[in-house]
């Protein structure tokens, strides 16, 4: 039986049973043929049209395909249509409802988007560029130009806008203005094009220059009530104009005076320009003034030329010119000594222009100040042995200065007590200033044992035993000390040692100088049998020793040296004394080599002994001589 559609159905099925004897069941069954299940179909994607297409064109929109049902054939789907507002006016979107139904009202739908939309702009033509005068109105289209031929792909009646954007132009009453017309239509597209209006200025302005002028330095030339202003400033397009000026100055006839060249330039807003030169002459006549410093007697060690001492000007002024410093020049006159003088000191201030003032200062220059002395005259302490000269002063004065008296005090009174020596000098420079110094010397005396030794041979004839000592005293006498000699065997010093036994004799003698110094010379003898046998050409005769020494670095007379002996086969031994007796120098084997070095015995501290004359004595070993004695200059200074 039909069903409830055309593709269902009602099936009544009725099943029997029958036995061998014809006995027969029956039952029915019934069964339900029925169609749920909707269509199907593929809907056509999602689609933009401009607004000027048409949107049933479905050879534009598109169709749905593959409409298919499991139990009919020959389906067509159909659509519906909503539209809804877009963005703008000429916009919407259709929303597209395709519809697929089966014999037994099984349905499906799909939506399809259709967005309509305007996306092209209007079009215009702009006016063309044009310039223009400031004074002209640049809103007035019928002077700048309107645009025209506005068209629209969707929408009409549409009229084009426009708005400016001014920039500045060359100069202040110009511009450049950027006119952008913009044509929009109803979906906001939109078209602009830029028309450019330049605004010009051309005129200058106009003035009158005030009059040349002399002023003086001192008068302001900036001043312009007293050098004059433009008048009569005006211009085609900007009011309240001012003139300026610009100064080229140029040198006058001197420093403070000068040519004033001002250009007075009137710039209207566009900077059109108009100059006029006025000239302005300024002039120096006036003198600087000033105060000279007083007249002044001072010392001849003061510096005259030191003006915080003599005095500087002051109340340096000028009309024109500032930080003039007053210069000066010395006339010098003898005065009533050599260190004595009087300055004319002549001041002058001249201002930048040659007006010249001029003041005199007279300085005078005495000496009245007696000499100072520079050299150290402090006490000093000595042994006698040891007493210096007196030093040579020097000092600080003016002139040249001259010992005009010395004196030696002492308290020495010829026994071996302690004494004092005092030195005075009596000085005076060139103007008479006269003083006195003094110099102390305490002086202890001492004794000095100096032991000489010696070795003499029996055949070398008579040995004379003041040979061995560098001063001599009448009350004194030879000691002998050891050996198998009596006082007898010596006369006057003198003893033949061929009538002594070999062995060593030791003998002493003791003298007082007249500085109170007591010297003991003990001499040591080697009385022997080893005689030498000189040869012919070695003779005492032969022997030359140096007078003078000076070890000043020339290669002359730089060592003390005994010639004479060197192919002989003597042994030199030296001995030099200072003149209180004291050993400075000692050698055995000497090799010509002392050039007045310091012994411990020497003054001060110096490397070099004083210059002086000194004593020596030189034994020739195995020569046979007698030791060999004299004086030596030593120049050391």
């Amino acid at each position: 039986a039909d069903g409830n559609c055309a593709s269902e159905s009602i099936i009544t099925r009725t099943w029997t049973l029958v036995d061998a004897c014809n006995n027969t069941t029956t039952a029915v069954q019934t069964i339900s043929v029925v169609d749920t299940t909707a269509p199907t179909f593929t809907v056509p994607a999602d689609i933009t049209i401009e607004c000027d297409q048409d949107s049933t064109d479905l050879t534009l929109t598109g169709d749905v395909t593959d409409e298919a049902d499991n139990c009919a054939t020959g389906l067509e789907a159909t659509y519906s249509d909503s539209v809804a507002d877009g963005n703008c006016a000429s916009e919407s979107i259709i929303t597209r409802t395709w519809t697929l139904v089966d014999a037994c009202n099984n349905t499906t739908t799909a939506v399809q988007t259709i967005s309509v939309v305007d996306t092209t702009a209007p079009t215009f033509t702009v006016p063309a560029d044009i310039t223009i005068e400031c004074d002209q109105d640049s809103t007035d289209l019928t002077l700048t130009g309107d645009v025209t031929d506005e068209t629209d792909n969707c929408a009409t009646g549409l009229e084009a806008t426009y708005s400016d954007s001014v920039a500045d132009g060359n100069c202040a009453s110009e511009s450049i203005i950027t006119r952008t017309w913009t044509l929009v239509d109803a979906c906001n597209n939109t078209t602009t094009a830029v028309q450019t209006i330049s605004v010009v200025d051309t005129t200058a302005p106009t003035f009158t220059a005030p009059a040349d002028i002399t002023i003086e330095c001192d008068q302001d030339s900036t001043d312009l009530t007293l050098t004059g202003d433009v008048t009569d400033e005006a211009d085609n397009c900007a009011t309240g104009l001012e003139a300026t000026y610009s100064d080229s100055v140029a040198d006058g006839n001197c420093a403070s005076e000068s040519i004033i060249t001002r250009t007075w330039t009137l710039v209207d807003a566009c900077n059109n320009t108009t100059t006029a030169v006025q000239t302005i002459s300024v002039v120096d006549t006036t003198a600087p003034t000033f105060t000279a410093p007083a007249d002044i007697t001072i010392e001849c060690d003061q510096d005259s030329t030191d003006l915080t001492l003599t005095g500087d000007v002051t109340d340096e002024a000028d009309n024109c010119a500032t930080g003039l410093e007053a210069t000066y020049s010395d006339s010098v006159a003898d005065g009533n000594c050599a260190s004595e003088s009087i300055i004319t000191r002549t001041w002058t201030l001249v201002d930048a222009c040659n007006n010249t003032t001029t003041a005199v200062q007279t300085i005078s220059i005495v000496d009245s100040t007696a000499p100072e002395v520079t050299t150290d005259l402090s006490d000093i302490s000595v042994n006698c042995d040891n007493i210096p000269e007196p030093t040579t002063l020097s000092f600080e004065d003016c002139s040249e200065v001259s010992v005009i008296d010395f004196s030696e005090a002492t308290t020495f009174d010829g026994s071996n007590n302690n004494y004092d020596i005092v030195w005075t000098w009596t000085v005076a420079d060139a103007c008479g200033n006269e003083n006195i110094f003094t110099q102390n010397v305490f002086v202890t005396v001492s004794e000095t044992v100096l032991t000489i030794t010696d070795s003499r041979c029996t055949d070398d004839g008579d040995i004379d035993l003041y040979d061995y000592v560098n001063a001599t005293d009448d009350n004194a006498d030879w000691n002998i000390v050891s050996g198998n000699i009596t006082p007898s065997d010596i006369i006057n010093g003198i003893f033949d040692p061929s009538l002594l036994d070999l062995g060593e004799y030791v003998f002493s003698y003791s003298v007082s100088d007249t500085f109170g110094c007591f010297t003991t010379t003990e001499v040591v003898l080697d009385i022997n049998d080893d005689c030498v046998v000189l040869p012919i050409e070695c003779s005492k005769e032969d022997i030359t020793i140096s007078k003078a020494i000076t070890p000043n670095g020339d290669q002359w007379n730089e060592y003390f040296e005994i010639l004479g002996a060197e192919d002989c086969g003597f042994t030199i031994d030296v001995m030099i004394f200072n003149r209180w007796g004291a050993k400075i120098f000692d050698a055995k084997n000497y090799q010509n080599n002392w050039n007045g070095s310091a012994h411990k015995a020497a003054i001060g501290t110096a490397d070099k002994v004083p210059t002086g004359t000194y004593y020596y004595i030189v034994n020739l070993r195995n020569s046979g001589f007698e030791p060999i004695t004299g004086h030596i200059y030593v120049g050391t200074k």
